[in-house]
């Protein structure tokens, strides 16, 4: 949507920078934190205390709280986005590198492509379309494989398939968020996931045991920066930027992100988290950014949401999933 006052140029410029690069520096803060608090206990952390504050700055606002039916819809999404995806997301950066999770998620587009085209029928395969698929199967293929020779060894395969299963639970979030009932407000329905979402994945880290034998007083200073630094930069001040240059900018211009985000995050986890980016990881990124990109600038028959994440989905305005990396 076009504002009638076009923002100041800086302000514009701002928001780019913090969803493209502060969005791709979250992965590294997740792999510095998953080191020393078990990964489903720091997801919970973050989205709890990110949707606390979020609902909370928005109720003294006075947004009106979510019915009965809307708590309902945003706790289903919340087990697909929060307790599947960023559970799995969180669990394989104890596995996989910080850049390498980044760009293994960017291949949503492609488990939203071939939703559109075999479930919802909002897309017919054309040549295009199943090229690009290819490419971005052949450069997942590429970063797992044991079999390719490119003097860097493959990304753990337990790590590669929690976060496929991960793009995939997202893509079908993705899909009921057209049908579930959700708050008008999307900063309300996003406070609401998160919020959902942080006692789900508490209550999934008690299953799986992961308070047991955790001492939160040995948690060094750089892990609870970390967990601070996905609370308010990735959580509250990405969000932020996002939700004003939708309003501002063209979705196409603003989902550029998921293109950006990838790249960035193999950049700051090779300079600042010491990860290895060999041919193996370089050709892998390439052919899974190209997919993005053609999948992407794809027509499809009716627009597709595009959930505040990694990942890039057809470039069409978001509905009200919205949740960031």
């Amino acid at each position: 949507m076009e504002a009638t006052v076009r923002p100041p140029t800086w302000k514009t410029l701002l928001a780019f920078a913090i969803i493209y690069f502060v969005w791709g520096s979250t992965f590294l803060a997740i792999r510095v934190g998953v080191r020393e608090v078990p990964p489903l206990v720091l997801a919970s952390m973050r989205f709890f205390i990110a949707g606390v504050v979020l609902y909370g700055w928005l109720r003294l606002k006075g947004t009106p709280s979510p019915s009965r039916r809307h708590w309902l819809a945003a706790s289903l999404l919340a087990v697909c986005i929060f307790v599947v995806d960023y559970g799995l997301l969180f669990w394989a950066e104890q596995r996989v590198p910080s850049g390498v999770a980044a760009v293994m998620l960017a291949t949503i587009p492609v488990f939203m492509a071939l939703s559109e085209i075999i479930f919802l029928r909002t897309q017919r395969l054309t040549f295009r379309l199943a090229l690009a698929l290819l490419v971005g199967i052949g450069g997942v293929a590429v970063l797992v494989s044991r079999s390719v020779g490119l003097a860097e060894a493959p990304i753990d395969r337990g790590g590669a398939i929690a976060l496929l299963i991960a793009a995939i639970s997202w893509s079908i979030a993705s899909a009921l968020t057209r049908k579930l009932p959700l708050p008008a407000s999307k900063a309300m329905s996003s406070g609401a996931q998160m919020l959902a979402g942080g006692i789900l994945l508490a209550i999934a880290a008690a299953m799986f045991g992961e308070f047991r034998g955790f001492q939160i007083q040995s948690v060094s200073r750089g892990a609870w920066f970390a967990l601070a630094y996905l609370i308010v930069a990735g959580s509250i001040v990405g969000f932020t930027a996002y939700v004003w240059l939708i309003h501002h900018e063209s979705p196409t211009k603003v989902g550029t992100y998921a293109y950006v985000n990838p790249v960035v995050a193999v950049i700051i986890g090779y300079f600042l988290g010491g990860e290895t980016v060999g041919p193996r990881t370089l050709l892998g990124t390439l052919l899974v950014l190209v997919s993005v990109v053609v999948i992407t600038t794809t027509r499809a028959k009716k627009p597709v949401a595009l959930p505040l994440v990694e990942p890039a989905q057809s470039l069409a305005e978001p509905q009200s999933s919205l949740a960031e990396p």
